[in-house]
């Protein structure tokens, strides 16, 4: 059975990075893949640029880091719903579902 309606942006994926790294690069792919599938928004940061000192502290050494919000949320948090280092299209696209409820 299909939805009524089409998926409209109904999340915001922010991506936490950093260069060099190669999880990121790889899990940057992941998102990438889900986003043809899925649309979403979608919002990059680097964590090592000035001006993301909260996000340096939270992630320096866990990146990459996504959090999956409902896009109509101001911004994300730390308590936003999570996948770090290693996950798959399967992974993203559950935690999609869930921050839809």
């Amino acid at each position: 059975m299909f939805r009524a309606t089409p998926y409209l942006l109904n999340c915001r994926i922010t991506f936490f990075t950093r260069s060099p790294c190669m999880l990121c690069d790889t899990a940057k792919t992941v998102i990438q893949s889900v986003k043809e599938q899925r649309p979403f928004a979608y919002q990059e940061i680097n964590v090592m640029e000035p001006g993301h000192e909260q996000w340096k502290a939270a992630y320096e050494f866990d990146t990459p880091v996504i959090h999956i919000d409902k896009s109509d949320a101001p911004e994300t948090t730390t308590s936003a719903l999570k996948l770090m280092h290693r996950f798959k299209e399967g992974d993203v696209m559950k935690l999609m579902d869930k921050a839809e409820q």
